[in-house]
């Protein structure tokens, strides 16, 4: 049986460009059968290329074209007479295979119908590497469907010559590569799709059913391409009419710090709803911070309010967090109190975080915020933008009729403006209105 001809490997060559266009002329076949040692990707570039032939003769192998790469090097071909010596020369330095499609499947009997079980067998164990199938002449079918199977291309035995060789090895390489490539992206794709929907599930849904409060959020990541970062917020009303609100920031921008964040919020909302409120909920809290942080310097940041059912009280506790900002009609915005602001979670054992009872009165808007808001620069100096800054902000804006979503969006989309880009924070604002 003539000697089929060697395919071109994908992954070093598929994944590191080697398989460019390989100058091919007639002459003898260079062959080595010991397997050489394995080598990493990057080593590929500076070696030469090396195909593994399987092929089944057992009068001796066929001349095989001698090749070069596009380097001048010679092409170095290993021949392998079954899949058992196919398996221990399939290393790292391989680049091409091309598989002699009469070899029998491991484990096959006379009168088995899978023609491709070979092929199949080898897909299975180079599944990154580009494989050439070689048939008997005229049998098209035969190839079409190893082509369909997984083979980048497919060649008849008696057409093989030094040129058709060195351009269907390019061929099947870069093929392979292309569909690596695109699979890659297809699953990057999908990954990403899989990320937005589970943060999108991780924000909250805020319970206010019942309530005549009107509420408003905006979230941005500072995280590239994320749609979840460390700060987090919800609100929810319990069946005494209460409504309660929280805002608060882990320190810290990756994931860890995000999946933090979402745990202490789904904690916040269960302690809450089952009746903890002020510093017996927020030292539950921290027991919570403590036991799933990654590392003990991990803290958080952290504003709750609760609403009497009437609306005209708040009890406010901080524990390290910028005080909410408060607007009624007829009365410039201003900050809340935080002279009893208590440390962050996580800071200090044995902490307290008193809880500071506020009037509100008939209208109001209530603003929380983290820290991602003030901490923009303004122009392009050192100057940032301050809660002084962010408070004239807003006074103006409300006084040119912003409210809720519009005021919200402007706020952000101004502290963006001021700082000259993207801000590198998360940013967290909600905002809860009483017929403002």
């Amino acid at each position: 049986m003539p000697v089929p001809v060697p395919r071109q490997r994908a992954i070093p060559a598929v994944e590191t460009g080697l398989a460019q266009a390989a100058s091919a002329s007639g002459g003898s076949s260079s062959r080595e059968e010991a397997p050489r040692k394995e080598q990493t990707v990057e080593n590929t570039t500076h070696t030469h290329l090396t195909l593994l032939l399987i092929e089944d003769d057992p009068g001796g192998s066929a001349v095989v074209p001698e090749m070069l790469d596009p380097a001048g090097k010679p092409i170095r071909v290993r021949t392998a007479r079954n899949l058992t010596e196919a398996e221990r020369l399939l290393t790292d330095d391989v680049h091409c295979i091309l598989l002699d499609l009469a070899l029998p499947a491991p484990g096959a009997h006379a009168g088995d119908e899978d023609e491709l079980g070979v092929l199949k067998h080898i897909l299975e164990l180079a599944p990154r590497h580009a494989v050439l199938a070689l048939t008997a002449s005229g049998d098209a079918e035969r190839g079409a469907q190893a082509v369909r199977v997984g083979a980048q291309d497919y060649l008849f035995r008696d057409e093989l010559d030094g040129r058709l060789l060195s351009r269907a090895i390019r061929y099947a390489v870069e093929r392979k590569r292309s569909d690596t490539a695109e699979r890659r992206l297809a699953e990057g794709r999908l990954r990403a799709q899989e990320n937005r929907r589970l943060e999108r599930g991780l924000l909250p849904t805020p319970l206010l059913e019942g309530s005549s409060l009107r509420f408003a959020a905006r979230y941005r990541p500072g995280r590239s391409r994320a749609l979840l970062g460390g700060d987090f917020y919800d609100v929810v009303r319990t069946a005494d009419g209460t409504v309660h609100a929280m805002i608060g920031d882990v320190c810290g921008h990756g994931p860890d710090e995000a999946a933090l964040g979402v745990e202490l919020r789904i904690a916040w909302r269960a302690l809450t709803l089952a009746g903890l409120c002020g510093d017996e909920l927020l030292n539950t809290l921290e027991q919570v911070l403590e036991h799933e942080r990654s590392d003990d310097e991990i803290f958080a940041t952290l504003c709750t309010v609760d609403i009497a059912p009437d609306g005209r009280r708040a009890g406010l506790c901080l524990a390290g967090h910028p005080s909410p900002l408060l607007a009624r009609p007829g009365r410039a915005a201003r900050l809340l109190p935080y002279d009893n602001n208590g440390p962050a979670l996580g800071l200090l054992p044995g902490a307290r975080w008193p809880r500071m009872q506020v009037e509100l009165g008939a209208e109001w808007s209530l603003m929380l915020y983290t820290d991602g808001l003030i901490e923009g620069r303004v122009g392009e100096g050192r100057e940032r933008l301050g809660q002084d800054g962010m408070v004239s902000m807003v006074r103006r804006q409300l006084s040119e009729g912003l409210r809720g979503e519009a005021l919200l969006r402007a706020a952000v989309s101004e502290v963006r403006d001021l700082n000259g880009g993207e801000l590198t924070d998360d940013v967290a604002v909600l905002l809860l209105d009483r017929g403002f």
